[in-house]
């Protein structure tokens, strides 16, 4: 499973999120929002209006979720 992070700098939920996806030892990919428009274009249309945006599969949320993040290890 391909595991993408939507983030934005000195954002606090993000480094959570990364944080927490490190310790369960999953691969991730970290794309920054503010450097990337089509990626910022992607998120939008998904309905999210804040970071990180997560897509793990065929799931995606959005802000620090341990819960989710624990159901993908």
């Amino acid at each position: 499973m391909t595991i993408t992070v939507y983030s934005k700098p000195a954002c606090v939920q993000c480094t959570a999120t990364t944080r927490a996806l490190e310790a369960r030892g999953l691969d991730f990919e970290v794309i920054d929002l503010t450097q990337d428009d089509a990626a910022m274009t992607r998120v939008t249309e998904l309905g999210y209006r804040q970071a990180p945006v997560v897509i793990a599969g065929e799931d995606h949320w959005a802000g620090f979720r341990p819960d989710l993040i624990g159901r993908l290890a």
